[in-house]
């Protein structure tokens, strides 16, 4: 065992542990970040009640998760969809960081970070939004320097038809948005599985995917001085 690696128990070595939090109805982020996990890397995960009492409710699920001594913590919450989302999303990092003493990371700004570590200022955006909450998505990312050339949803009804979107129907969207402006393809909602796609849809378009969730995973392992280039899952985990 590299002399780097620290560890629990002889049986349950470990190079870092990651508290997961996700919104009590997500059935993606939790597997999909499951997936990308680099040998010696745990993910320990608790849910929260996504409602107006949001940032009381993900503390409290954080707090509950440090006993189980995470490094670092994940939010998978992507809330550009809302007026005021990403600042509500930056008060909560702010919050957990104080409360904790560990590392915060989002999807939400781990989506940019990933966007400027490929180089795409110009991109194109798939959401499982209608076109209402695709405006405050626009507006959102123009927000923090990006040019969005395209954007389309697919206008799921509820959280459950999300995460149950026809994979064909995925391809598509993406197909939609892509356009000669746009240098790279970008995923906004945590709740549309879109890991287990990222190779294949960017062979077909010839550019960068970046999956919301795929992003937050990467951000917390450089971040957290674990340099694994981990394949199947898009350029952003192979190559950067």
């Amino acid at each position: 065992m590299p002399e780097s690696e620290t560890h629990l128990s002889a049986t349950l070595p470990y190079r870092r542990i990651f508290g997961v939090l996700a919104p009590y109805f997500n059935t993606a982020v939790e597997p999909e970040l499951a997936d990308l996990r680099p040998t010696g890397v745990w993910n320990q995960t608790a849910r929260f009640i996504l409602d107006g009492n949001v940032l009381d409710n993900i503390a409290d699920a954080a707090l509950k998760l440090m006993a189980g001594r995470p490094d670092a913590l994940i939010v998978g919450l992507a809330p550009e969809n809302f007026p005021g989302g990403l600042a509500l999303l930056t008060e909560g990092v702010e919050r957990l960081t104080k409360a904790t003493g560990v590392p915060v990371f989002t999807a939400s700004h781990a989506t940019h970070a990933a966007l400027r570590r490929v180089g795409a200022h110009r991109v194109g955006v798939v959401t499982p939004f209608d076109a209402e909450s695709n405006a405050h998505v626009r507006a959102a990312f123009e927000a923090e320097g990006f040019t969005v050339v395209a954007i389309d949803g697919l206008a799921r009804p509820g959280f459950d038809q999300i995460a149950n979107t026809d994979p064909d129907d995925i391809r598509r969207i993406f197909r939609t948005v892509d356009c000669p402006d746009a240098q790279a393809i970008v995923h906004v909602g945590t709740g549309l599985p879109v890991l287990h796609l990222l190779d294949e849809l960017e062979d077909a378009l010839g550019k960068p995917v970046v999956a919301c969730n795929a992003a937050s995973y990467w951000q917390a392992l450089r971040e957290m001085g674990i340099d694994d280039k981990i394949q199947g899952f898009g350029r952003l985990l192979a190559e950067y």
